[in-house]
């Protein structure tokens, strides 16, 4: 591994980790669902803790899979340099035969905001990189918006319904942000609970590459706080973001 600089470690470990979740899922097999989501996040987990731990030793790490007690560290917070990571995003997916829109996430906060930040998507073969940013796609026509697969909000719908867009399901957080990078929609809007490490990495990339990302109510999301929950996101094309925030805001008059 060739390790240049933070954009392009984070693209790095992405790639690695991803691939190795193939070859994890190629090799285990399907029969086993909940094994293999288990396996996957602790393989992924266990790669990039000891890869961050060797390359950036000064840095703090923040992982989905950490325990409790990692991730109420409170040296985290006053830490110059966190990595934020999320070693298997979508892990239903993950362990189903055929799906492709699961993610590995890769980020670094440095004082008050994301500095560099992979999104590996290993079953589509690529990784968005804030090294390399997507070029933003134009809008055509009706626009999407990315929803969970089993749990849209209701007001996602109301809201589609309001300004006119369709809904398209999809699978992890990052697999959703990086459709909107990618042209496959045009926006992402979530408000059922999440946590900093499904968004982190795909942000840093989404803001690299120009796009709208913010707060349901538009104000900015912020990372390596004490509680890690974030619970709600917004991320557009430029273009769409006052339409759709103007939309939020009738619903919740």
């Amino acid at each position: 591994m060739t390790i240049r600089d933070d954009h392009a470690l984070a693209a790095d470990l992405a790639t690695e980790a991803g691939e190795r979740l193939l070859a994890l899922r190629a090799r285990e097999g399907f029969a086993d669902p909940a094994g293999l989501r288990a396996l996957g996040d602790r393989a992924a987990h266990v790669f990039l803790m000891e890869s961050l731990s060797r390359l950036r030793p000064s840095d703090c790490v923040l992982s989905e899979e950490s325990s409790r007690e990692d991730r109420l560290d409170p040296r985290r917070l006053s830490a110059p340099r966190v990595w934020i990571v999320d070693p298997l995003d979508g892990t239903r997916e993950f362990a189903e035969e055929g799906r492709s829109d699961w993610a590995v996430h890769v980020a670094l906060w440095e004082g008050d905001r994301l500095t560099a930040g992979a999104v590996a998507l290993p079953a589509q073969g690529r990784t968005l990189s804030t090294g390399e940013p997507p070029k933003l796609p134009a809008q055509r026509g009706r626009f999407r918006i990315a929803v969970s697969r089993t749990r849209p909000p209701e007001f996602v719908q109301k809201l589609a319904y309001l300004v006119g867009a369709d809904l398209v399901p999809i699978g992890s957080a990052g697999a959703k942000i990086s459709a909107v990078l990618t042209g496959d929609v045009e926006a992402y809007v979530h408000a059922g609970g999440q946590y900093e490490w499904d968004s982190a990495a795909p942000v840093a990339v989404a803001q690299a590459a120009g796009a709208h990302t913010s707060r349901i109510d538009g104000t900015p999301l912020t990372y390596n706080r004490p509680d890690p929950s974030l619970p709600d996101i917004l991320v557009s094309l430029p273009d769409l973001a006052s339409t759709l925030l103007a939309g939020i805001r009738d619903l919740h008059r």
